[in-house]
């Protein structure tokens, strides 16, 4: 396609869950370059490019986890949305939470929309495909300043 390769931050603690997500977006048909951050803490250095972090690039979207080791998927997306060079890169959250609470609370701190993790293989693969179609196809994201 000759466009720019896609960068995104998966904040995924549960390893076979971070695999077939790469999986899935190895699939696809666009060019994504999916880095991994396995707690909150690691991924709000990451965005953040701070020590091992200094030369990370800025992802066009970040999927984030809610159950998370060291700091909580409620607690990076407040961070990401509070501070104002991270808050225009959309969040998917992708966990296996289907609590209203969760869900409320979410969207209350302006996550860019809420997926509940399939148990069924073949429909995570499914959903993967369908964040990347929507997200790099059909929405219009902003350059980064």
């Amino acid at each position: 396609m000759g466009e720019k390769r896609i960068e995104i931050l998966l904040i995924e603690d549960n390893p076979g869950d971070r695999r077939l997500i790469r999986e899935a977006f190895d699939d696809g048909k666009l060019d994504v370059n999916l880095h991994a951050a396995q707690d909150g803490v690691e991924a709000v250095l990451f965005l953040r490019r701070e020590g091992e972090y200094a030369d990370a690039p800025r992802p066009d979207l970040i999927i984030l986890d809610l159950n998370l080791p060291k700091k909580n998927g409620h607690e990076v997306l407040a961070e990401i949305k509070a501070d104002e060079q991270l808050r225009r890169i959309p969040v998917v959250i992708l966990t296996s939470s289907e609590a209203d609470a969760d869900i409320v609370r979410c969207y209350n701190l302006y996550a860019n929309c809420y997926i509940t993790k399939p148990a069924d293989l073949e429909q995570f693969s499914g959903v993967v495909r369908t964040i990347e179609n929507f997200w790099f196809t059909a929405v219009k994201l902003p350059k980064e300043e």
